[in-house]
């Protein structure tokens, strides 16, 4: 798992091969990812939208952007947390994610960017 903090937000991916949605001799590899937000400000916070850079082992990048997370845009209280499940296909065994997320602040309306921490994506098979 890894985490990072910015913005008053911890932001924490875990992540996990999807063997039986996989198909290694097509070149399709699926991952699923566990993504858990915590607000550690004074004030609750709304999750507007994301975006998302993906990089595969052979250089190819996708940039995923939209609003909220899985059809959901949160509020999250001070002190609490939100968690999602979401996936992603690959075309190599190996690959990166990272970007950031659009918070707005429920007192004021301002928004801010939290960022979400790189994360690896790498099938078992890989690491033997």
């Amino acid at each position: 798992m890894v985490s990072l903090v910015s913005n008053g937000i911890k932001v924490s991916v875990e992540t996990f091969y999807q063997e039986t949605q996989s198909n290694p001799l097509a070149h399709q590899f699926v991952f699923a990812y566990r993504i858990t937000i915590e607000n550690h400000n004074d004030f609750p916070i709304k999750l507007l939208s994301r975006v998302w850079y993906i990089f595969d082992s052979s250089s190819e990048r996708k940039e995923v952007e939209g609003e909220g997370v899985v059809g959901l845009q949160p509020v999250i209280n001070p002190g609490s947390s939100f968690q999602y499940m979401s996936g992603c296909p690959l075309n190599t065994e190996m690959g990166r994610m990272v970007g950031y997320y659009w918070f707005e602040n429920q007192n004021d309306m301002s928004r801010f960017e939290v960022k979400i921490p790189p994360f690896e994506l790498i099938a078992p098979l890989k690491m033997n």
